[in-house]
């Protein structure tokens, strides 16, 4: 792992030791150690327009990925539908609550969290809101972005689905509808949104 220094301003090379001092990139440049041309550090590829860009995209599919079924099975003249949040109170109801709450934490509550959090983080760096209100707004959500990026897991329940489509179409006709391709692109938009994010950028804008 890319090991760095105390002082933020140099990188230590994870290959072969050297020392680097950092320089500012243009956007979409990866820095490379001059001597064994290891990879060091690269800037995110998209500008703050671009990652608010890519939140409100999110923020649109957000809601109708959590309220429209996700899946539409046909079995023997039955139809049955359900969400995200039906699947996670159906686990409770079974008397797995604890799986029911984490399901609704990982898939509804934290992915949410974190796409409101990167917005309002981007709206006061764009704005430049820099009274000691926004400031300490700022940093609450810097704060609790590592945690909200771990608790959120879509990726899981993007391939659960896949895997349940691929089973249950066997003995069943299944349906995949609007809620599936707007969890779908909710999905790839958040992935694509905590790929452009750096949280040590963020923190060093807070520290200008």
């Amino acid at each position: 792992m890319e090991q760095e220094c105390a002082d933020n301003s140099v990188v230590l090379c994870r290959s072969c030791d050297l020392v680097i001092r950092k320089r500012a990139l243009p956007s979409g440049v990866r820095a490379l150690c001059p001597r064994c041309h290891t990879t060091l550090y690269d800037t995110p590829y998209c500008s703050i327009n671009g990652m608010l860009a890519l939140c409100l995209t999110a923020l649109l599919f957000l809601l109708p990925a959590n309220v429209l079924p996700v899946l539409e099975l046909h079995f023997l003249g039955s139809v049955r539908t359900t969400t995200i949040i039906e699947g996670a109170m159906a686990v409770s109801n079974q008397g797995y609550w604890i799986v029911g709450i984490a399901v609704l934490v990982s898939a509804v509550i934290a992915p949410a969290l974190l796409i409101w959090s990167v917005f309002c983080q981007i709206l006061i760096i764009k704005y430049r809101l820099n009274s000691p209100f926004f400031r300490a707004v700022l940093k609450r959500l810097l704060s609790y972005q590592g945690l909200l990026a771990q608790l959120s897991m879509l990726e899981i329940y993007m391939i659960s689905i896949l895997v349940s489509v691929f089973q249950l179409s066997d003995f069943a006709d299944i349906f995949l509808g609007m809620g599936t391709f707007c969890f779908g692109m909710l999905f790839l938009v958040t992935l694509f949104l905590q790929r452009e994010y750096n949280l040590e950028h963020m923190w060093s804008v807070l520290d200008e």
